[in-house]
């Protein structure tokens, strides 16, 4: 298994490259607007205010000609008219702005089926992911949550921050965490962790009382990885077999720290540790290139979703 397994067909990359074009000329043309927008809409109000003010002078007192009270009344509304045309000039920019990483986003991955993306809320699935994997924990922020299935493979992918509140140096985990759907559910909860990693195996509870160690047989991935389950009969197997082999290949290919994962019944997690940020996309300032900004981030999508079918795939098996 490798990233160019889940490589995109030709046509598809054409039609995300032609989606990107011709959002990168809506943006530009959005922002070209408005450099010319903003100052005529306010020059029109400061006319009009004017030649008003002209017309008041014809039936003002000579002396108090600009300055009568009907004058006074004209120059407020003048400001008040002048923020409204400054609103109306920027409004096309400030809602593509607000909307400019959700725009993007959806384009760059529109090829997968059901695709929903959301950015900093809470992933569906955050709930159902085993603490062991992390350990005690009292904050978590997200970033990027993506969703959908493609080729047949139904997941939730989000960049993730948790650790304990109070303490920013106590960080559980940071990168990249993939839920998804077992091919064969588990019959229970089978843990892998780094076995020397401290924050990534509590101190006690349910990790230590209940789930039972077991060993894979191969001397490198028990030296570097504990197996836990409260379900020996069923992970020994996994664990024995496909599951420590993915192991060995994600410690080769994954330019982190090593991963971790978790199979509860229907559920699988792969926790990818990871420090940068993603899905690094230009601010709306900026033009969008495909080279530069979305190839890299397709590519790593690919990458991804390659790793987590071949933990999937190593944990039916």
């Amino acid at each position: 298994m490798a990233a160019s397994d889940f490589a995109l067909d030709g046509q598809t990359v054409a039609g995300v490259r032609a989606q990107v074009e011709a959002y990168e000329l809506e943006r530009a043309a959005t922002l070209a607007r408005r450099r010319w927008q903003v100052p005529l809409y306010i020059l029109v109000v400061v006319i009009l205010v004017i030649v008003l003010a002209i017309a008041f002078n014809t039936v003002a007192d000579p002396r108090e000609q600009w300055l009568s009270a009907p004058h006074v009344f004209l120059y407020v509304a003048g400001i008040v008219a002048a923020c409204l045309a400054y609103v109306a000039a920027t409004r096309p920019t400030w809602r593509l702005g607000r909307e400019h990483r959700r725009r993007l986003m959806s384009i760059v991955f529109g090829f997968i089926e059901t695709f929903r993306y959301r950015y900093d809320e809470t992933p569906e699935s955050f709930e159902r992911l085993p603490r062991g994997l992390v350990g005690e924990i009292s904050r978590q922020s997200f970033d990027d949550v993506f969703a959908g299935r493609y080729e047949g493979f139904p997941f939730e992918l989000y960049e993730a921050e948790l650790g304990n509140r109070g303490d920013t140096e106590a960080i559980a985990f940071k990168g990249v965490i993939i839920a998804f759907e077992n091919s064969a559910p588990f019959p229970g909860l089978l843990l892998a962790v780094h076995r020397i990693d401290p924050d990534a195996v509590p101190s006690g509870g349910l990790f230590r009382r209940s789930l039972e160690e077991i060993e894979s047989g191969f001397a490198t991935v028990d030296e570097a990885y504990d197996f836990r389950t409260d379900n020996p009969k069923a992970a020994r197997p996994l664990v024995e077999g496909n599951l420590a082999r993915a192991l060995e290949w994600l410690d080769e290919t994954w330019p982190e720290d090593r991963a971790r994962i978790a199979l509860s019944h229907h559920d699988g997690f792969l926790l990818l540790p990871l420090a940068r940020n993603y899905f690094e996309l230009p601010p709306v300032s900026e033009p969008v290139d495909y080279g530069r900004h979305i190839e890299p981030i397709l590519r790593d999508m690919a990458t991804l979703l390659a790793t987590a079918s071949l933990v999937r795939k190593a944990a039916a098996d």
